[in-house]
């Protein structure tokens, strides 16, 4: 192949025992993306614990603790790819304890597999992942009904559970066209990468076709520019003296040399002079790509700043309505100092007034919590000491997104984003 194949970023959900580090296994497995060494390992393990087949969820749970409990616990990060597509895979945590976990693998995610165990349906901990899901925007879902092996492949199971989560999709604000449901069998490998005899009745596309197909444009291609600047770049060349690039990676929207520009919070306006890599100057770049910008006049500007279109520049404020995802054990009261850390910049931060709290269980709103704990998701108030240049999280995910600090430990304690309350719930 020629050229640069193109990269999705995914992750994985669902409750306890529903087969996803299984089917990430299978993905691994039957893509050719496991060296020998590692098989091995994995039968040999398999051996040890029984079984007969080896266990390909030992493939993605690398921590002991979840060898041994047969759980997943934290989030495993898998690289692999086909001659198609790169992918970047995150594997959370299944367990009520973990769901926070969730938010991290799906805090990037450009499309969630959200599996459903044939058996049962979709339960709770289906609805609160599909709920975080929504709230953190990830575009595109697919059901993966699993283990339709142990229903004897009946096709009566899958239209019921399609339409029973349908439902909740449209409640949750997915559009219909965002949710594909496919039925799967991990263990056996049923239409992960291989379509299945065994399903005639099933006309869509495997698991993995679906990932090698599917659109990777996010919103952030067609969002207005966007680049918090990370570095400034002064060399020590005499014949260099004059030079002084901005670097960072661009958040959303594309640049080129002419685009009018506004440097934020200080609201400096200029023009973009030329946009540049380590292979030399480019046309233009969009979303995703880390470029150096030059501008034609001599601003000061400093890393922790954001370089905008000028024609639709975000809001500059230090007074923030937001929705964040507690999830540190020590809880949460209104009055908190904290830090917050916005794109490259971090500043201290007060919390106000805790507001809603979203009921996971019922996927419904519920009177405001006296303090947050772990796994909580609420609105809040917030006030930032520096004023910062934020979007609402729905347009732009890198510029509505941030996270709270505790100061004396530097320990990440919620993520937070800018407005991003459900487009749709109802008590």
């Amino acid at each position: 192949m020629s050229g640069v194949k193109d990269l999705l970023r995914f992750a994985t959900a669902g409750s306890v025992d529903d087969g996803k580090s299984t089917l990430v296994g299978r993905l691994l497995y039957d893509t050719k993306s496991v060296l020998a060494d590692q098989i091995e390992a994995v039968q040999r393990a398999s051996v040890d614990k029984g079984l007969t087949t080896p266990d390909l969820s030992l493939l993605v749970d690398g921590l002991r603790a979840e060898r041994e409990q047969g759980i997943t616990i934290d989030v495993a990060y898998r690289y692999f790819g086909t001659p198609t597509r790169e992918f970047v895979l995150a594997d959370t945590p299944g367990h009520v304890q973990y769901t926070r976990n969730t938010v991290t693998g799906a805090s990037t995610a450009e499309l969630a597999v959200l599996l459903v165990d044939a058996r049962h349906g979709v339960v709770e901990q289906t609805r609160r992942h599909a709920a975080v899901l929504a709230l953190l925007r990830v575009p595109r879902l697919v059901l993966a009904i699993n283990k339709i092996d142990l229903v004897d492949y009946d096709e009566a199971v899958l239209t019921a559970i399609a339409k029973d989560f349908a439902g909740l999709a449209r409640s949750l604000g997915f559009a219909e066209d965002a949710v594909v449901t496919i039925p799967v069998s991990a263990l056996v490998g049923d239409n992960v990468v291989e379509r299945s005899e065994r399903t005639p009745w099933y006309e869509g596309p495997t698991l993995l076709g679906h990932l090698e197909s599917v659109p990777v444009t996010g919103p952030e291609v067609a969002a207005p520019f966007r680049m918090a600047v990370q570095y400034v770049i002064r060399p020590r060349r005499d014949d260099l003296h004059d030079y002084r690039g901005y670097a960072g990676q661009i958040a959303s929207g594309t640049v080129k040399p002419g685009d009018e520009v506004v440097v934020l919070p200080g609201g400096a306006r200029t023009t973009v002079a030329s946009v540049e890599t380590a292979d030399g100057p480019l046309e233009d770049a969009g979303a995703g790509r880390s470029v150096t910008i030059l501008l034609d006049d001599d601003i000061d500007i400093s890393r922790g700043d954001v370089i905008a279109a000028a024609d639709a520049p975000p809001q500059v404020t230090n007074e923030l309505d937001a929705t964040l995802c507690w999830l540190s054990d020590k809880p949460l009261r209104a009055g908190a100092r904290l830090l917050l850390k916005h794109g490259t910049r971090t500043t201290q931060v007060i919390v106000g007034a805790l507001g809603e709290r979203l009921d996971t269980d019922t996927v419904a709103y519920v009177d405001a919590p006296q303090q947050l704990g772990i796994n909580d998701i609420a609105r809040v108030s917030l006030r930032t000491a520096d004023a910062l240049p934020v979007d609402d999280y729905a347009a732009i995910r890198a510029t509505g997104g941030f996270l709270l600090i505790d100061p004396p430990t530097g320990n990440t304690l919620a993520a937070g984003l800018v407005g991003a309350p459900l487009a749709v719930v109802t008590p």
